[in-house]
């Protein structure tokens, strides 16, 4: 993730806290909590907000969140009453540990270069058989766009990517719409598996 992607977070923390925090995600936590077992240990992995972590909590299971942006560290860790750590994705150490990672919208911040290490990292911190969810605008389009990075996917270049890591394979995906409701975007969501 670049030093302006960071930037803009700590700029407009408030502002993105404000338009994301009760974003209605039920139907991807569906796909994703379908797979867990009752009070499984989740990486929230770019938390933002915190909305997730705390929509996690409140389900009781185990949960570590992270992000790049230490402003959105300070608001989320309010927002869900856990310490938020201040991590890059390039920086996970976690090994063997959650039986889910949550990467809601900021995977997508990674140029298509940096992906293929940081899923690798992420298939690393998970235990076998253990559930990735991850989501990307969906499209083509790889650049900056309002000051941050982002690299959009559809089915077939997220397979492509995901081919290179050997312990992680595509289980399902789906299309949505953007779940603020005021944005004319589709998403993609997949499930990938451990194992």
């Amino acid at each position: 993730m670049t030093g302006n992607t960071i930037e803009y977070y700590n700029r407009n923390a408030e502002t993105y806290y404000v338009s994301t925090v009760n974003a209605n995600m039920q139907a991807q936590y569906d796909m994703f909590e379908k797979r867990l077992l009752t009070g499984a240990r989740i990486l929230d992995c770019g938390c933002g907000s915190g909305r997730d972590t705390r929509y996690f909590l409140e389900k009781g299971y185990q949960v570590a969140a992270i992000d790049g942006s230490m402003e959105l560290c300070k608001k989320a860790t309010a927002f869900t009453g856990i310490k938020v750590k201040n991590m890059l994705f390039q920086d996970i150490n976690f090994e063997n540990e959650f039986d889910g990672v949550w990467a809601c919208a900021s995977l997508l911040h990674l140029s298509p270069e940096e992906l293929p290490g940081v899923f690798k990292k992420i298939a690393g911190a998970l235990k076998d058989g253990g559930i990735l969810y991850v989501s990307f605008k969906f499209g083509d389009y790889r650049g900056e766009r309002d000051g941050r990075r982002f690299t959009d996917l559809n089915e077939e270049s997220l397979a492509q990517i995901i081919r290179q890591i050997q312990d992680l394979t595509i289980q399902e995906t789906s299309i949505t719409d953007d779940a603020r409701g005021d944005r004319d975007e589709k998403w993609l969501n997949a499930i990938l598996v451990k194992g």
